[in-house]
Protein backbone atom coordinates (compact mmCIF):
# COMPACT_ATOMS: atom_id res chain seq x y z
CA UNK A 1 0.00 0.00 0.00
CA UNK A 2 2.98 2.21 0.45
CA UNK A 3 2.98 2.98 -3.69
CA UNK A 4 -0.77 3.36 -3.35
CA UNK A 5 -0.53 5.83 -0.70
CA UNK A 6 -0.15 8.67 -3.36
CA UNK A 7 -3.75 8.30 -4.39
CA UNK A 8 -5.12 9.37 -1.35
CA UNK A 9 -4.75 12.88 -2.73
CA UNK A 10 -7.58 11.74 -5.44
CA UNK A 11 -9.93 10.51 -2.25
CA UNK A 12 -10.27 13.47 -0.92
CA UNK A 13 -10.72 15.35 -4.12
CA UNK A 14 -14.08 12.78 -4.58
CA UNK A 15 -14.38 12.54 -0.82
CA UNK A 16 -18.56 13.01 -1.76
CA UNK A 17 -18.41 9.93 -3.72
CA UNK A 18 -16.14 7.63 -1.76
CA UNK A 19 -18.67 8.78 1.59
CA UNK A 20 -22.13 8.43 -0.46
CA UNK A 21 -20.78 5.23 -1.98
CA UNK A 22 -19.46 3.67 1.88
CA UNK A 23 -23.33 4.51 2.54
CA UNK A 24 -25.03 2.69 0.26
CA UNK A 25 -22.98 -0.02 0.43
CA UNK A 26 -23.70 -0.89 4.29
CA UNK A 27 -27.52 0.05 3.24
CA UNK A 28 -27.25 -2.69 0.23
CA UNK A 29 -26.32 -5.15 3.24
CA UNK A 30 -28.28 -4.28 5.82
CA UNK A 31 -31.68 -5.23 3.83
CA UNK A 32 -29.49 -8.12 2.19
CA UNK A 33 -28.82 -9.28 6.33
CA UNK A 34 -32.46 -8.90 6.76
CA UNK A 35 -33.21 -11.23 4.31
CA UNK A 36 -32.02 -14.26 6.79
CA UNK A 37 -34.00 -13.23 9.63
CA UNK A 38 -37.32 -12.80 7.64
CA UNK A 39 -36.82 -16.55 6.16
CA UNK A 40 -35.66 -18.16 9.84
CA UNK A 41 -39.36 -16.54 11.44
CA UNK A 42 -40.90 -17.89 8.55
CA UNK A 43 -39.23 -21.13 8.91
CA UNK A 44 -39.99 -20.95 12.93
CA UNK A 45 -43.42 -20.37 12.33
CA UNK A 46 -44.22 -23.17 10.66
CA UNK A 47 -41.91 -25.56 12.98
CA UNK A 48 -43.99 -23.52 15.80
CA UNK A 49 -47.48 -24.96 14.44
CA UNK A 50 -46.68 -27.78 12.85
CA UNK A 51 -47.27 -30.05 15.96
CA UNK A 52 -50.92 -27.99 16.45
CA UNK A 53 -51.74 -28.53 12.63
CA UNK A 54 -51.44 -32.30 13.22
CA UNK A 55 -53.48 -32.56 16.57
CA UNK A 56 -56.22 -30.50 14.25
CA UNK A 57 -56.28 -33.67 11.77
CA UNK A 58 -59.94 -34.12 10.81
CA UNK A 59 -61.13 -31.33 12.39
CA UNK A 60 -62.41 -27.58 10.17
CA UNK A 61 -60.21 -25.50 11.92
CA UNK A 62 -57.13 -27.36 10.48
CA UNK A 63 -57.87 -25.94 6.69
CA UNK A 64 -58.23 -22.67 8.42
CA UNK A 65 -54.63 -22.88 10.24
CA UNK A 66 -53.80 -23.62 6.98
CA UNK A 67 -54.29 -20.84 5.09
CA UNK A 68 -53.07 -18.51 8.21
CA UNK A 69 -50.01 -19.85 7.86
CA UNK A 70 -49.84 -19.95 3.96
CA UNK A 71 -51.13 -16.09 4.07
CA UNK A 72 -48.27 -15.11 6.62
CA UNK A 73 -45.67 -17.20 4.94
CA UNK A 74 -46.76 -15.20 1.89
CA UNK A 75 -46.30 -11.96 3.44
CA UNK A 76 -42.75 -13.08 4.59
CA UNK A 77 -42.24 -13.78 1.03
CA UNK A 78 -43.31 -10.22 -0.32
CA UNK A 79 -41.02 -8.94 2.60
CA UNK A 80 -38.15 -10.84 1.46
CA UNK A 81 -39.14 -9.89 -2.31
CA UNK A 82 -39.44 -6.06 -1.23
CA UNK A 83 -36.09 -6.34 0.97
CA UNK A 84 -34.14 -7.72 -2.21
CA UNK A 85 -35.31 -4.81 -4.05
CA UNK A 86 -33.96 -2.39 -1.91
CA UNK A 87 -30.57 -4.03 -1.84
CA UNK A 88 -31.01 -3.96 -5.19
CA UNK A 89 -31.61 0.01 -5.44
CA UNK A 90 -29.03 0.57 -3.19
CA UNK A 91 -26.47 -1.83 -5.01
CA UNK A 92 -26.99 0.31 -8.03
CA UNK A 93 -26.25 3.58 -6.46
CA UNK A 94 -23.06 2.02 -4.87
CA UNK A 95 -21.81 1.76 -8.09
CA UNK A 96 -22.94 4.58 -9.76
CA UNK A 97 -20.88 6.71 -7.41
CA UNK A 98 -17.48 4.53 -6.38
CA UNK A 99 -17.12 3.04 -10.07
CA UNK A 100 -17.38 6.57 -11.23
CA UNK A 101 -15.27 7.71 -8.68
CA UNK A 102 -12.56 5.20 -10.39
CA UNK A 103 -13.46 6.69 -13.80
CA UNK A 104 -12.90 9.90 -12.80
CA UNK A 105 -9.84 9.25 -10.91
CA UNK A 106 -8.38 7.36 -14.33
CA UNK A 107 -9.55 9.86 -16.13
CA UNK A 108 -7.61 12.64 -13.99
CA UNK A 109 -4.68 10.24 -13.65
CA UNK A 110 -4.17 10.09 -17.53
CA UNK A 111 -4.22 14.00 -17.44
CA UNK A 112 -1.83 14.51 -14.63
CA UNK A 113 1.29 11.71 -16.27
CA UNK A 114 0.57 12.92 -19.95
CA UNK A 115 0.98 16.68 -18.65
CA UNK A 116 3.96 15.80 -16.09
CA UNK A 117 5.33 13.78 -19.48
CA UNK A 118 5.03 17.21 -21.42
CA UNK A 119 7.24 18.84 -18.19
CA UNK A 120 10.46 16.02 -18.69
CA UNK A 121 13.43 17.17 -20.44
CA UNK A 122 14.31 15.47 -23.86
CA UNK A 123 16.70 13.74 -21.86
CA UNK A 124 14.21 11.46 -20.54
CA UNK A 125 12.69 10.58 -23.89
CA UNK A 126 16.70 9.58 -24.91
CA UNK A 127 16.47 7.28 -21.82
CA UNK A 128 13.31 5.57 -22.14
CA UNK A 129 11.76 3.86 -25.04
CA UNK A 130 8.25 5.14 -26.30
CA UNK A 131 6.41 2.04 -26.15
CA UNK A 132 7.28 1.64 -22.28
CA UNK A 133 5.91 5.63 -21.92
CA UNK A 134 2.96 4.15 -23.58
CA UNK A 135 2.51 1.24 -21.22
CA UNK A 136 2.43 3.12 -18.51
CA UNK A 137 -0.15 5.75 -19.20
CA UNK A 138 -2.72 3.07 -20.62
CA UNK A 139 -2.15 -0.39 -19.29
CA UNK A 140 -0.92 0.31 -16.11
CA UNK A 141 -3.40 3.14 -14.73
CA UNK A 142 -5.95 0.60 -16.32
CA UNK A 143 -4.66 -1.66 -13.44
CA UNK A 144 -4.67 0.80 -11.56
CA UNK A 145 -8.19 2.11 -11.79
CA UNK A 146 -9.31 -1.73 -11.00
CA UNK A 147 -8.01 -1.34 -7.00
CA UNK A 148 -9.60 2.30 -7.11
CA UNK A 149 -12.66 0.98 -8.20
CA UNK A 150 -13.76 -3.04 -7.75
CA UNK A 151 -11.35 -3.88 -5.15
CA UNK A 152 -12.32 -0.61 -3.03
CA UNK A 153 -16.20 -1.41 -3.42
CA UNK A 154 -15.57 -5.00 -2.85
CA UNK A 155 -13.39 -4.41 -0.20
CA UNK A 156 -16.02 -1.66 1.52
CA UNK A 157 -18.45 -4.17 0.76
CA UNK A 158 -16.19 -7.04 2.65
CA UNK A 159 -16.23 -5.09 5.88
CA UNK A 160 -19.30 -3.45 5.70
CA UNK A 161 -21.24 -7.30 4.91
CA UNK A 162 -19.26 -8.68 7.73
CA UNK A 163 -19.83 -6.29 10.24
CA UNK A 164 -23.54 -6.93 9.98
CA UNK A 165 -23.42 -10.36 9.27
CA UNK A 166 -21.10 -11.18 12.65
CA UNK A 167 -23.16 -8.96 14.88
CA UNK A 168 -26.05 -10.52 13.76
CA UNK A 169 -24.57 -14.05 14.23
CA UNK A 170 -23.67 -13.01 17.47
CA UNK A 171 -27.32 -12.01 18.59
CA UNK A 172 -28.11 -15.42 18.27
CA UNK A 173 -25.42 -17.60 19.59
CA UNK A 174 -21.78 -16.63 20.47
CA UNK A 175 -21.03 -20.41 20.40
CA UNK A 176 -22.00 -21.20 17.03
CA UNK A 177 -20.75 -18.13 15.72
CA UNK A 178 -16.85 -18.68 16.45
CA UNK A 179 -17.68 -23.04 15.39
CA UNK A 180 -19.06 -20.64 11.96
CA UNK A 181 -16.23 -18.62 11.09
CA UNK A 182 -13.26 -21.09 12.79
CA UNK A 183 -11.67 -21.90 9.39
CA UNK A 184 -11.21 -18.08 8.57
CA UNK A 185 -7.91 -17.47 10.14
CA UNK A 186 -7.04 -20.03 7.56
CA UNK A 187 -7.86 -17.81 5.05
CA UNK A 188 -5.92 -15.21 6.27
CA UNK A 189 -2.97 -17.21 6.22
CA UNK A 190 -3.15 -18.26 2.30
CA UNK A 191 -3.71 -14.35 1.57
CA UNK A 192 -0.99 -13.52 3.24
CA UNK A 193 1.59 -16.06 1.72
CA UNK A 194 0.03 -15.90 -1.98
CA UNK A 195 -0.53 -12.09 -2.29
CA UNK A 196 3.17 -11.71 -2.03
CA UNK A 197 3.84 -14.06 -4.97
CA UNK A 198 1.21 -12.35 -7.03
CA UNK A 199 2.80 -9.02 -6.02
CA UNK A 200 6.20 -9.94 -7.72
CA UNK A 201 4.87 -11.70 -10.62
CA UNK A 202 2.72 -9.06 -11.63
CA UNK A 203 5.90 -6.74 -11.67
CA UNK A 204 7.75 -8.93 -13.96
CA UNK A 205 4.20 -9.15 -16.05
CA UNK A 206 4.38 -5.46 -16.49
CA UNK A 207 7.30 -5.18 -17.27
CA UNK A 208 7.48 -7.56 -20.09
CA UNK A 209 4.27 -6.09 -21.60
CA UNK A 210 5.96 -2.76 -21.71
CA UNK A 211 8.57 -4.57 -24.12
CA UNK A 212 5.77 -6.10 -26.16
CA UNK A 213 4.81 -2.37 -26.47
CA UNK A 214 8.16 -0.94 -27.49
CA UNK A 215 8.22 -3.72 -30.22
CA UNK A 216 4.81 -2.86 -31.32
CA UNK A 217 5.30 0.23 -31.61
CA UNK A 218 9.08 0.30 -33.01
CA UNK A 219 7.64 -1.90 -36.03
CA UNK A 220 4.44 0.19 -37.05
CA UNK A 221 6.80 2.75 -37.03
CA UNK A 222 9.62 1.39 -39.20
CA UNK A 223 7.63 -0.78 -41.57
CA UNK A 224 9.37 0.66 -44.31
CA UNK A 225 12.37 -0.24 -43.36
CA UNK A 226 11.06 -3.82 -42.37
CA UNK A 227 9.41 -4.60 -45.67
CA UNK A 228 12.25 -3.45 -47.58
CA UNK A 229 14.62 -5.62 -45.97
CA UNK A 230 12.27 -8.57 -46.08
CA UNK A 231 12.21 -8.85 -42.43
CA UNK A 232 8.99 -9.24 -41.97
CA UNK A 233 9.39 -13.31 -40.66
CA UNK A 234 12.15 -12.03 -38.17
CA UNK A 235 10.09 -9.86 -36.66
CA UNK A 236 6.99 -11.54 -36.25
CA UNK A 237 8.96 -14.95 -35.06
CA UNK A 238 10.78 -12.20 -32.17
CA UNK A 239 7.22 -10.60 -31.30
CA UNK A 240 6.10 -14.41 -30.55
CA UNK A 241 9.18 -15.54 -28.79
CA UNK A 242 8.46 -12.02 -26.67
CA UNK A 243 5.03 -13.00 -26.26
CA UNK A 244 5.79 -16.15 -25.27
CA UNK A 245 7.65 -15.25 -22.67
CA UNK A 246 4.74 -13.10 -21.38
CA UNK A 247 2.34 -15.54 -21.72
CA UNK A 248 4.53 -17.98 -19.74
CA UNK A 249 5.14 -15.22 -16.79
CA UNK A 250 1.00 -14.85 -17.35
CA UNK A 251 0.55 -18.11 -16.48
CA UNK A 252 2.33 -18.62 -14.01
CA UNK A 253 0.56 -15.68 -12.14
CA UNK A 254 -3.17 -17.42 -13.09
CA UNK A 255 -1.67 -20.33 -11.43
CA UNK A 256 -1.51 -18.89 -8.22
CA UNK A 257 -4.34 -16.69 -8.54
CA UNK A 258 -5.96 -20.47 -9.46
CA UNK A 259 -4.88 -20.94 -5.22
CA UNK A 260 -7.58 -18.99 -4.23
CA UNK A 261 -10.89 -19.82 -5.12
CA UNK A 262 -11.63 -23.55 -4.64
CA UNK A 263 -9.32 -22.44 -0.90
CA UNK A 264 -11.94 -20.13 -0.32
CA UNK A 265 -14.96 -22.41 -1.37
CA UNK A 266 -13.47 -25.29 0.78
CA UNK A 267 -13.25 -23.31 3.87
CA UNK A 268 -16.70 -21.78 3.32
CA UNK A 269 -18.26 -25.40 2.83
CA UNK A 270 -16.27 -26.43 6.12
CA UNK A 271 -18.00 -23.88 7.44
CA UNK A 272 -21.25 -24.96 6.43
CA UNK A 273 -21.07 -28.13 7.67
CA UNK A 274 -19.82 -27.03 10.88
CA UNK A 275 -22.58 -25.16 11.40
CA UNK A 276 -25.10 -27.65 10.11
CA UNK A 277 -23.70 -30.10 13.21
CA UNK A 278 -23.01 -27.71 15.97
CA UNK A 279 -26.49 -26.00 15.15
CA UNK A 280 -28.06 -29.53 15.19
CA UNK A 281 -26.92 -30.42 18.95
CA UNK A 282 -27.70 -26.32 19.64
CA UNK A 283 -31.11 -27.45 18.05
CA UNK A 284 -31.42 -30.33 20.31
CA UNK A 285 -30.28 -28.82 23.70
CA UNK A 286 -32.81 -26.03 22.97
CA UNK A 287 -30.64 -23.58 22.89
CA UNK A 288 -31.59 -22.32 19.25
CA UNK A 289 -34.68 -23.27 16.98
CA UNK A 290 -34.35 -24.69 13.82
CA UNK A 291 -34.74 -21.08 11.53
CA UNK A 292 -31.22 -20.29 13.40
CA UNK A 293 -29.76 -23.16 11.56
CA UNK A 294 -30.77 -22.06 8.29
CA UNK A 295 -30.48 -18.66 9.25
CA UNK A 296 -26.43 -19.34 10.09
CA UNK A 297 -26.23 -21.19 6.70
CA UNK A 298 -27.42 -18.37 4.73
CA UNK A 299 -24.83 -15.99 6.47
CA UNK A 300 -22.39 -18.43 5.67
CA UNK A 301 -23.69 -18.80 2.35
CA UNK A 302 -23.57 -14.72 2.29
CA UNK A 303 -19.59 -14.54 3.53
CA UNK A 304 -18.79 -17.23 0.38
CA UNK A 305 -18.25 -14.33 -2.34
CA UNK A 306 -17.07 -11.42 -0.05
CA UNK A 307 -14.18 -13.90 1.90
CA UNK A 308 -13.82 -15.69 -1.61
CA UNK A 309 -13.36 -12.27 -3.07
CA UNK A 310 -10.84 -11.30 -0.96
CA UNK A 311 -7.88 -13.00 -2.77
CA UNK A 312 -9.76 -11.38 -6.19
CA UNK A 313 -9.29 -8.26 -4.36
CA UNK A 314 -5.76 -8.69 -3.13
CA UNK A 315 -4.44 -9.89 -6.56
CA UNK A 316 -5.94 -6.32 -8.07
CA UNK A 317 -4.02 -4.46 -4.73
CA UNK A 318 -0.80 -6.04 -5.47
CA UNK A 319 -0.96 -5.39 -9.40
CA UNK A 320 -2.20 -2.35 -9.03
CA UNK A 321 0.60 -1.37 -6.53
CA UNK A 322 3.14 -3.21 -9.20
CA UNK A 323 1.82 -0.60 -11.97
CA UNK A 324 1.90 2.31 -9.52
CA UNK A 325 5.29 1.77 -8.61
CA UNK A 326 5.99 2.24 -12.71
CA UNK A 327 3.80 5.10 -12.63
CA UNK A 328 5.82 6.84 -9.51
CA UNK A 329 9.42 5.70 -11.15
CA UNK A 330 8.01 8.45 -14.22
CA UNK A 331 5.86 11.13 -11.78
CA UNK A 332 8.68 11.14 -9.55
CA UNK A 333 11.50 11.96 -12.32
CA UNK A 334 12.21 16.28 -12.48
CA UNK A 335 12.37 17.94 -15.45
CA UNK A 336 16.24 18.60 -15.81
CA UNK A 337 15.05 22.48 -17.70
CA UNK A 338 12.38 24.51 -15.54
CA UNK A 339 11.27 27.72 -15.82
CA UNK A 340 9.05 29.93 -12.94
CA UNK A 341 9.23 32.80 -14.75
CA UNK A 342 5.94 34.61 -16.58
CA UNK A 343 7.48 37.09 -19.38
CA UNK A 344 5.68 37.62 -22.27
CA UNK A 345 7.44 40.16 -23.86
CA UNK A 346 9.00 39.70 -27.47
CA UNK A 347 12.53 39.06 -28.49
CA UNK A 348 14.40 41.74 -30.04
CA UNK A 349 16.60 38.94 -31.27
CA UNK A 350 20.31 39.66 -29.78
CA UNK A 351 22.28 36.35 -29.57
CA UNK A 352 25.29 35.45 -27.61
CA UNK A 353 27.18 32.33 -26.82
CA UNK A 354 29.93 33.19 -24.41
CA UNK A 355 32.37 30.42 -24.27
CA UNK A 356 29.39 27.73 -24.24
CA UNK A 357 30.72 23.88 -23.79
CA UNK A 358 27.83 20.97 -23.57
CA UNK A 359 28.15 17.27 -22.74
CA UNK A 360 25.06 14.85 -23.27
CA UNK A 361 24.10 13.57 -19.42
CA UNK A 362 23.58 9.86 -20.20
CA UNK A 363 26.31 9.32 -22.84
CA UNK A 364 29.36 11.85 -21.20
CA UNK A 365 29.89 13.02 -25.06
CA UNK A 366 31.10 16.35 -25.28
CA UNK A 367 29.28 18.09 -28.08
CA UNK A 368 30.52 21.44 -28.13
CA UNK A 369 33.42 23.21 -26.30
CA UNK A 370 33.90 26.53 -25.98
CA UNK A 371 32.40 28.28 -28.96
CA UNK A 372 31.61 32.07 -28.56
CA UNK A 373 29.63 34.52 -31.02
CA UNK A 374 27.26 37.29 -30.89
CA UNK A 375 24.60 37.32 -33.75
CA UNK A 376 22.65 41.19 -33.62
CA UNK A 377 19.12 41.24 -34.06
CA UNK A 378 17.86 40.75 -37.44
CA UNK A 379 21.41 39.27 -38.96
CA UNK A 380 21.69 35.83 -40.28
CA UNK A 381 24.11 33.32 -39.66
CA UNK A 382 25.10 29.96 -41.40
CA UNK A 383 26.55 26.75 -39.06
CA UNK A 384 28.05 24.48 -41.47
CA UNK A 385 30.08 21.35 -40.65
CA UNK A 386 30.00 17.90 -40.87
CA UNK A 387 27.80 15.11 -39.86
CA UNK A 388 28.02 14.69 -36.01
CA UNK A 389 29.85 18.22 -35.53
CA UNK A 390 27.48 19.70 -33.06
CA UNK A 391 25.89 22.06 -35.07
CA UNK A 392 22.30 20.69 -34.36
CA UNK A 393 23.48 20.74 -30.38
CA UNK A 394 23.55 24.47 -30.86
CA UNK A 395 20.56 24.75 -31.60
CA UNK A 396 18.89 22.59 -29.17
CA UNK A 397 20.69 25.18 -26.44
CA UNK A 398 19.18 27.84 -28.12
CA UNK A 399 15.33 26.77 -27.12
CA UNK A 400 16.85 25.27 -24.25
CA UNK A 401 15.96 21.72 -24.55
CA UNK A 402 19.22 21.31 -22.47
CA UNK A 403 21.08 23.47 -19.86
CA UNK A 404 24.48 23.88 -21.22
CA UNK A 405 27.60 22.38 -19.11
CA UNK A 406 29.72 25.50 -19.18
CA UNK A 407 29.43 28.66 -19.98
CA UNK A 408 26.78 31.22 -20.86
CA UNK A 409 23.60 32.38 -23.25
CA UNK A 410 22.15 35.07 -23.34
CA UNK A 411 19.42 36.04 -25.69
CA UNK A 412 18.98 39.94 -25.51
CA UNK A 413 20.88 40.46 -22.82
CA UNK A 414 19.76 38.30 -20.44
CA UNK A 415 20.44 34.52 -19.23
CA UNK A 416 18.97 31.64 -20.96
CA UNK A 417 17.47 30.62 -17.49
CA UNK A 418 16.00 34.19 -16.93
CA UNK A 419 13.89 33.92 -19.53
CA UNK A 420 10.30 32.46 -19.69
CA UNK A 421 10.73 29.13 -21.23
CA UNK A 422 7.52 29.14 -23.05
CA UNK A 423 7.84 32.11 -23.73
CA UNK A 424 11.34 31.64 -25.05
CA UNK A 425 10.01 28.64 -27.21
CA UNK A 426 6.86 30.34 -28.62
CA UNK A 427 9.07 33.33 -30.19
CA UNK A 428 11.76 31.09 -31.93
CA UNK A 429 10.76 29.31 -34.94
CA UNK A 430 12.61 25.97 -34.93
CA UNK A 431 12.69 23.33 -37.47
CA UNK A 432 14.31 20.40 -36.10
CA UNK A 433 16.32 17.86 -38.43
CA UNK A 434 14.67 15.47 -37.66
CA UNK A 435 11.30 16.17 -38.96
CA UNK A 436 8.39 15.47 -37.43
CA UNK A 437 4.33 15.55 -38.53
CA UNK A 438 1.02 14.56 -36.82
CA UNK A 439 -1.54 12.38 -38.01
CA UNK A 440 -3.57 15.31 -38.86
CA UNK A 441 -4.95 17.62 -41.64
CA UNK A 442 -2.16 19.54 -43.10
CA UNK A 443 -3.51 22.52 -42.26
CA UNK A 444 -3.91 21.56 -38.52
CA UNK A 445 -0.40 20.64 -38.70
CA UNK A 446 0.86 24.13 -40.01
CA UNK A 447 -2.02 25.26 -37.49
CA UNK A 448 -0.04 23.54 -34.78
CA UNK A 449 2.83 26.90 -34.89
CA UNK A 450 -0.06 28.85 -34.05
CA UNK A 451 -3.47 27.87 -33.26
CA UNK A 452 -5.33 30.96 -34.07
CA UNK A 453 -3.87 31.36 -37.84
CA UNK A 454 -6.53 31.59 -40.29
CA UNK A 455 -6.49 29.57 -43.79
CA UNK A 456 -5.29 33.01 -45.96
CA UNK A 457 -2.11 32.87 -43.27
CA UNK A 458 -1.84 29.65 -43.84
CA UNK A 459 -1.51 29.58 -47.86
CA UNK A 460 0.91 32.50 -47.61
CA UNK A 461 3.55 30.93 -45.58
CA UNK A 462 3.33 27.40 -47.63
CA UNK A 463 3.55 29.71 -50.26
CA UNK A 464 6.40 31.54 -49.15
CA UNK A 465 8.03 27.37 -48.17
CA UNK A 466 7.29 26.10 -51.85
CA UNK A 467 4.78 23.52 -50.65
CA UNK A 468 1.47 25.08 -51.89
CA UNK A 469 1.26 23.49 -55.21
CA UNK A 470 1.91 20.42 -53.47
CA UNK A 471 -0.66 20.50 -51.26
CA UNK A 472 -3.43 21.91 -53.67
CA UNK A 473 -2.50 18.43 -55.67
CA UNK A 474 -3.20 16.69 -53.13
CA UNK A 475 -6.84 14.65 -52.85
CA UNK A 476 -8.48 16.98 -50.21
CA UNK A 477 -6.05 19.62 -50.21
CA UNK A 478 -5.12 21.70 -46.85
CA UNK A 479 -7.80 19.19 -45.43
CA UNK A 480 -5.49 16.03 -46.02
CA UNK A 481 -4.65 13.66 -43.66
CA UNK A 482 -0.96 13.32 -43.94
CA UNK A 483 -0.88 9.57 -41.72
CA UNK A 484 1.15 8.63 -39.12
CA UNK A 485 5.00 10.61 -38.50
CA UNK A 486 3.49 12.64 -42.42
CA UNK A 487 3.99 8.69 -43.90
CA UNK A 488 2.03 10.00 -46.94
CA UNK A 489 4.53 12.97 -47.90
CA UNK A 490 7.74 12.82 -49.46
CA UNK A 491 10.89 14.05 -47.12
CA UNK A 492 11.13 17.33 -49.39
CA UNK A 493 7.20 18.09 -48.86
CA UNK A 494 7.71 17.00 -45.03
CA UNK A 495 10.73 19.83 -44.54
CA UNK A 496 8.44 22.39 -46.15
CA UNK A 497 5.67 22.11 -44.65
CA UNK A 498 7.68 22.23 -40.99
CA UNK A 499 8.90 25.28 -42.04
CA UNK A 500 5.30 26.67 -42.73
CA UNK A 501 4.71 25.79 -39.43
CA UNK A 502 7.30 27.41 -37.78
CA UNK A 503 7.00 30.29 -40.08
CA UNK A 504 3.07 31.04 -39.38
CA UNK A 505 4.92 31.84 -35.38
CA UNK A 506 5.71 34.86 -37.05
CA UNK A 507 8.66 34.61 -34.87
CA UNK A 508 11.53 36.93 -33.68
CA UNK A 509 14.31 34.37 -34.15
CA UNK A 510 14.42 31.47 -36.85
CA UNK A 511 16.65 28.63 -36.48
CA UNK A 512 16.39 25.91 -39.51
CA UNK A 513 18.84 22.76 -39.32
CA UNK A 514 19.18 21.44 -42.39
CA UNK A 515 16.07 21.85 -43.38
CA UNK A 516 16.85 22.05 -47.15
CA UNK A 517 18.12 18.88 -47.47
CA UNK A 518 15.25 16.74 -49.31
CA UNK A 519 14.47 19.65 -51.78
CA UNK A 520 15.53 20.20 -55.26
CA UNK A 521 17.48 22.63 -56.74
CA UNK A 522 14.87 24.89 -57.93
CA UNK A 523 12.99 24.36 -54.71
CA UNK A 524 15.66 25.25 -53.06
CA UNK A 525 16.26 28.89 -54.65
CA UNK A 526 12.57 29.69 -54.02
CA UNK A 527 12.76 29.23 -50.09
CA UNK A 528 15.53 31.17 -50.07
CA UNK A 529 14.62 33.75 -52.01
CA UNK A 530 11.66 34.24 -49.14
CA UNK A 531 14.04 33.90 -46.15
CA UNK A 532 16.35 36.29 -48.14
CA UNK A 533 13.13 38.43 -48.99
CA UNK A 534 10.94 38.64 -45.92
CA UNK A 535 13.06 37.45 -42.85
CA UNK A 536 15.44 40.16 -43.48
CA UNK A 537 14.28 42.02 -39.82
CA UNK A 538 14.21 38.74 -38.07
CA UNK A 539 17.25 37.23 -36.64
CA UNK A 540 18.22 33.74 -38.47
CA UNK A 541 20.60 31.07 -37.87
CA UNK A 542 20.85 28.22 -40.56
CA UNK A 543 22.49 25.02 -40.10
CA UNK A 544 23.38 23.15 -42.82
CA UNK A 545 26.67 21.14 -44.53
CA UNK A 546 26.02 23.21 -47.71
CA UNK A 547 26.50 26.61 -48.59
CA UNK A 548 23.86 28.79 -49.80
CA UNK A 549 25.56 31.38 -51.65
CA UNK A 550 21.56 32.88 -52.37
CA UNK A 551 21.62 34.24 -48.95
CA UNK A 552 23.75 36.67 -47.66
CA UNK A 553 24.80 35.72 -44.14
CA UNK A 554 26.27 38.32 -41.98
CA UNK A 555 28.05 35.69 -39.45
CA UNK A 556 29.38 31.80 -41.13
CA UNK A 557 30.36 29.49 -38.28
CA UNK A 558 32.39 26.22 -39.17
CA UNK A 559 31.92 23.86 -36.61
CA UNK A 560 34.54 20.82 -36.54
CA UNK A 561 34.56 18.75 -33.21
CA UNK A 562 32.61 21.02 -31.38
CA UNK A 563 34.52 23.81 -31.88
CA UNK A 564 34.74 26.77 -34.42
CA UNK A 565 37.35 25.90 -36.83
CA UNK A 566 36.24 28.96 -39.62
CA UNK A 567 34.10 32.35 -38.96
CA UNK A 568 33.86 34.93 -41.00
CA UNK A 569 31.53 35.98 -44.12
CA UNK A 570 31.03 34.42 -47.14
CA UNK A 571 34.43 35.71 -49.26
CA UNK A 572 36.76 36.24 -46.20
CA UNK A 573 36.24 31.88 -45.59
CA UNK A 574 36.87 31.63 -49.36
CA UNK A 575 40.09 33.66 -49.13
CA UNK A 576 41.54 31.29 -45.79
CA UNK A 577 41.41 28.53 -48.56
CA UNK A 578 40.19 26.10 -45.56
CA UNK A 579 37.02 23.72 -44.76
CA UNK A 580 34.91 26.21 -46.07
CA UNK A 581 36.94 26.44 -49.60
CA UNK A 582 37.01 23.00 -49.88
CA UNK A 583 33.23 22.62 -49.43
CA UNK A 584 32.26 25.07 -51.49
CA UNK A 585 34.79 24.39 -54.69
CA UNK A 586 33.39 20.72 -54.23
CA UNK A 587 29.65 21.92 -54.52
CA UNK A 588 30.12 24.07 -57.53
CA UNK A 589 31.32 20.83 -58.98
CA UNK A 590 28.67 18.82 -58.39
CA UNK A 591 25.42 21.86 -58.92
CA UNK A 592 24.66 21.31 -62.37
CA UNK A 593 25.51 24.24 -65.31
CA UNK A 594 22.16 25.91 -66.60
CA UNK A 595 21.87 25.51 -70.11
Amino acid sequence: MKELSVLNKFFVKYKWHFLLGILFVSASNYFRVLQPQMIREALDLVFENIAMYRQLDGFELQAGLYSQIGLILFYFGLLVVFLAIMMGIFMYFMRQTIIVMSRLIEYDMRKEIFAHYEKLSLAFYKRNNTGDLMSRVTEDVSKVRMYLGPAVLYGINLISLFVLVIVSMLNVSVELTLYSLAPLPLLSLSIYYVSNLINSRSTVIQQQLAHLTSISQESYSGIRVVKSYVQEKFMGKYFSEESETYMGKAMDLAKVNALFFPTMLLLIGASTLITVYIGGLQVVAGKITPGNILEFVLYVNMLTWPVTAIGWIASIIQQAAASQKRINEFLDSKPDIVSTLIDKKPLSGLIEFDQVGFIYPDTGIEAIKNISFRLEPGQKMALIGRTGSGKSTVADLIVRMYDVSSGEIRIDGKKLQDHDLANLRRRIGYVPQDIFLFSDSVSNNIRFGRADATQEEIEAVTKAAAVYDDIASLPERFETLVGERGVTLSGGQKQRVSIARALIKKPDIVILDDCLSAVDTNTEKKILSFLGDQLAGVTAIIITHRIYSLLQFDKILVIDEGGIAESGTHQELLDKKGYYFELFEQQQAEEPVDS
